[in-house]
């Protein structure tokens, strides 16, 4: 730390405890972040593409994921250090505005970094190469608009939907089954989807996994799945055109709030008490048989006695059900939340076609599929598999999915995938470096240098060779005149992703390009970073 003096030489502090405080400026702290940066997105960069690897991450209490999804890779990983943040918040945004490409934009963003260090060493200011980047970045955004093909589909051709979510289940550990799950994952969201609106309410759609049977099993389901069984054995298993209230009362008697006693010192009044709770009991099951409700679920418990008394009237019921469950239960059915007995008429009941009971294995495991609702928008998607770690994953992946496909219905824009789209961009952006004077233009040609190290990953995880396989397919882009030759990594045998059916969507693309550069842009304007030094 430079220390400063007053007029007589003597010298004062100006931070406090200066001595503990680590301090990096210049030219070493761009560089230090830099390398920060760099590092994650290394550790992301063999998990890009359909042959991308798996990260195995154990969290300190002993659980272990096994993804390939770049935001969840980021989350769980411990990091310290300030720009490596930077990264897992990159990450994140990308995941919670588009759910797709999150792998990508790290990748992006940690290419831009490397070039950045290459004009830094040239001498180029951090500003004006931020300033570069930022014109790039726009060119490319504009080319990207350019080259996208708006795809027309409807309720009933579904298949330009289904192909774009196999794209993106290509990259995860679930591609054996791609085109099912694809295709899963795009009913569920048109079921949900509001068309006119072009607006989807991903709530809607519950996830929902159990170990066992095989990933092939994974179905959807028109309605809900509760993890519930009925409350005693012996109630029906299945229940068509039932009328079910729901309840947020407890199925007991009223327990008075003050603190109370009750001397009971002979026979009859214990009798009295009882029969009193039993009469309790009657009233509040004949209340649910009057309304003509012919299946209870209720948020609370019940004891025993009530329990017997439901089976007695043949009015079966379901108990602890959770409180979103019960909400997406009111939406599915149409029937209204009753939080007491005396508001519960017929027109709060909600109707559903079938209510079953299923069991699975030879395990005691039960659940509850209320189907053929009355409103059917509330679908689930009941997956199945080997393990634990593999639903996890699964149930990524389709979140994946059902973003892909839910912003494909608010702009039915796409570009091609397999680097096709990052080497068109990046042809157009050294194309029009030229027309920039200063110093500008070199961090131009650089933003088009990092956009080719999307393909080069891609290849590179695909086992060719990168550097002689993006050079072809760069030059076959500008012989023919064709943005949509990319990476072959499935060895298929031809390079136009049009024919391969690769597809992305243009506003991920599009922010990826955006999210990467503006993160770039700050790592480069910091100077100084003081930092409390560790002894």
């Amino acid at each position: 730390m430079a220390l400063a003096f007053d007029e007589y030489g003597r010298p004062f502090i100006i931070i406090k405890e200066q001595e503990q405080k680590a301090r990096l400026r210049g030219l070493e702290a761009q560089k230090a972040n830099i390398s920060a940066g760099k590092a994650v997105a290394r550790i992301l960069r063999t998990s890009l593409g359909p042959k991308g690897m798996d990260k195995m991450l154990q969290s300190p209490d002993g659980d272990v994921i096994v993804t390939n999804d770049g935001a969840t890779i980021l989350e769980q990983m411990d990091v310290d250090n300030q720009i490596a943040k930077l990264m897992v918040e990159l990450s994140r945004s990308q995941d919670y505005e588009i759910g797709d490409g999150t792998t990508g934009v790290v990748v992006l963003a940690g290419a831009l970094l490397e070039q950045a260090e290459k004009l830094l060493e040239r001498g180029i200011h951090p500003i004006r190469i931020a300033e570069g980047y930022e014109m790039a970045s726009r060119l490319a955004v504009d080319h990207l608009e350019h080259i996208s093909q708006k795809f027309e589909f409807s309720v009933t051709n579904i298949e330009p939907l289904v192909q774009t979510c196999m794209t993106t289940l290509s990259s995860k550990i679930v591609n054996r089954c791609k085109c099912a799950l694809a295709e899963i994952a795009v009913k569920a969201v048109l079921a949900v989807a509001d068309l006119e609106r072009k607006d989807v309410n991903l709530e809607l759609i519950k996830v929902e996994g159990k170990v066992g049977g095989k990933l092939e099993d994974t179905e959807l389901i028109y309605g809900i799945v509760v993890d519930k069984d009925m409350s005693h054995p012996q109630m029906p298993k299945r229940i068509e055109e039932a009328k079910i209230a729901i309840l947020t009362c407890p199925f007991e008697p009223p327990k008075p709030k003050t603190k109370h006693k009750i001397d009971i010192d002979t026979v009859e009044k214990f009798q009295t008490l009882r029969q009193q709770e039993q009469k309790y009991f009657d009233d509040m099951v004949q209340k649910c048989k009057d309304v003509g409700a012919t299946l209870v679920i209720c948020q609370w418990g019940f004891d025993d006695e009530a329990n017997h008394l439901l089976m007695h009237r043949n009015l079966p019921a379901v108990r602890w059900v959770g409180g979103v469950e019960l909400e997406l239960i009111a939406i599915a059915t149409g029937g209204r939340i009753v939080p007491r007995f005396q508001d519960l008429t017929s027109e709060k009941l909600g109707k559903a076609g079938l209510v079953r009971e299923k069991s699975f294995g030879t395990t005691k495991d039960r659940m509850l599929y209320i189907e053929h609702c009355a409103n059917s928008r509330a679908v689930t998607i009941f997956i199945r598999g080997g393990n634990k770690m593999m639903i996890d994953e699964t149930k990524r992946s389709l979140h994946d999915a059902l973003c892909v496909a839910r912003n494909l219905i608010r702009n039915n824009s796409i570009v091609y995938g397999g680097g096709s789209a990052e080497l068109s961009c990046s042809i157009a952006v050294e194309a029009a470096a030229d027309k920039y004077p200063g110093v500008e233009q070199y961090a131009i040609r650089s933003f088009a240098e990092a956009l080719d190290f999307i393909p080069m990953a891609l290849a590179e995880n695909c086992g060719l060779p990168p550097i002689d396989t993006v050079t072809a397919v760069k030059s076959q882009q500008i012989k023919e005149n064709n943005p949509y030759c990319g990476i072959d990594c499935n060895d298929v045998g031809t390079n136009n992703m049009k024919e391969q059916n690769v597809f992305e969507t243009l506003i991920g693309k599009q922010q990826q390009i955006l999210l990467a550069t503006q993160v770039v842009k700050m790592i480069l304007k910091i100077d100084d970073v003081i930092t409390p030094s560790v002894y």
